[in-house]
């Protein structure tokens, strides 16, 4: 008898490898990293520790999109950047609070700094329909940009412009 096929993890990032203890439950979100070629972002299905409540879940995928980025791509967020404090206004903006390191380290140019505002930006709008746009703030202060390029006094939609699509359509 055939058996309807089912999909194996082959070629699957990620598919392998222990499942987590029951208690730690975790959601599927999109997390943004720099491409292999430096010229776009990728947008990237990671599992993040579930967060009960948006704004809680915000938190967990912000802490994601912070961290180390798959090989072969590069975060476009400097190393040691903390997220010191996010909130979410009742209009859905969220405002996500990065200690200093985020402009300090920062490795200026345009394109850099719009990787860095939009992985933020995207990761959240894109996972969480409650939250309509983000403003950066660094060490709790409205600052104007990171590097000089991106503006950041007020909040930003999603802007999926500068995220590779190539879903194996060549």
């Amino acid at each position: 008898p055939s058996s309807p096929s089912v999909p194996g993890p082959a070629g699957a990032p990620g598919a392998a490898g222990p499942a987590a203890p029951a208690d730690t439950r975790k959601i599927t979100a999109t997390l943004y990293f720099v491409s292999e070629d430096g010229m776009s972002l990728a947008g990237i299905q990671r599992e993040v520790p579930f967060g009960e409540g948006v704004l809680e879940q915000a938190r967990q995928i912000v802490t994601a999109q912070l961290g180390e980025a798959p090989a072969p791509l590069a975060s476009a967020i400097p190393g040691g950047v903390k997220l010191r404090g996010l909130f979410i206004s009742s209009r859905g903006d969220a405002f996500v609070d990065l200690s200093v390191e985020a402009r300090s380290l920062h490795p200026g140019g345009a394109l850099e700094e719009i990787f860095t505002v939009y992985s933020i930006v995207n990761a959240l709008t894109t996972n969480l329909p409650a939250v309509k746009r983000v403003q950066i703030l660094i060490e709790g202060k409205e600052v104007d940009t990171l590097a000089g390029h991106v503006d950041l006094r007020h909040p930003l939609q999603k802007n999926l412009k500068w995220v590779r699509t190539d879903k194996g359509d060549t």
